[in-house]
């Protein structure tokens, strides 16, 4: 209490702190996503699986690598949301599902529950892809940057760089 409240006789609240947990580590991320392979292992069928396996190899790819995309960054966010929330919980609710009901039985727009599924997987794949892609053409584009400042800082040294080695373009080409 301020030794004002004291001296007005006013009554202070204590103050509420509240603890936000931790953001997850990169073996926090990465458990995550394997989890899942562990919990689809010889209970699904092969398309879910591949699907899955593509995931965690982006997961695996990226978790490192996600202090490039910034704090706050929407992108890191999705790729550890979708190791660590998105991808466990569609595989979660299929697998709580009797197989002949998840596989056959039609339950949303003319699909099954398998054919769902794969759609949610897909859509996690495409996106993470697009994320990985990115961060890999910034860094790539830092490279190409870089190799011109060095053609330029050693123009006239016999380290310089010969144009057709690609560093008068400083950006990398786009798919």
């Amino acid at each position: 209490m301020s030794w004002i409240a004291r001296l007005l006789g006013r009554r202070q609240e204590p103050e509420v702190v509240v603890e936000a947990s931790p953001a997850p580590t990169t073996a926090d991320i990465l458990a995550s996503a394997h989890q899942v392979e562990q919990q689809i292992a010889g209970r699904v069928p092969a398309a879910v699986t591949a699907r899955v396996l593509r995931i965690t190899r982006t997961v695996d790819d990226m978790a490192p690598r996600l202090d490039r995309l910034g704090a706050g960054s929407q992108q890191a966010h999705t790729v550890v949301a979708t190791a660590t929330s998105y991808l466990p919980e569609a595989v979660g609710g299929y697998l709580r599902l009797p197989r002949d009901f998840a596989d056959r039985r039609v339950v949303f727009k003319g699909k099954t529950s398998l054919m769902v599924l794969c759609d949610q997987l897909d859509l996690l794949g495409v996106t993470l892809d697009k994320i990985s892609d990115a961060v890999s053409r910034e860094d790539a584009n830092a490279l190409v940057a870089h190799g011109a400042f060095l053609a330029e800082k050693f123009a006239g040294s016999s380290l310089a760089l010969a144009p057709e080695a690609g560093l008068d373009t400083p950006q990398v080409e786009q798919p």
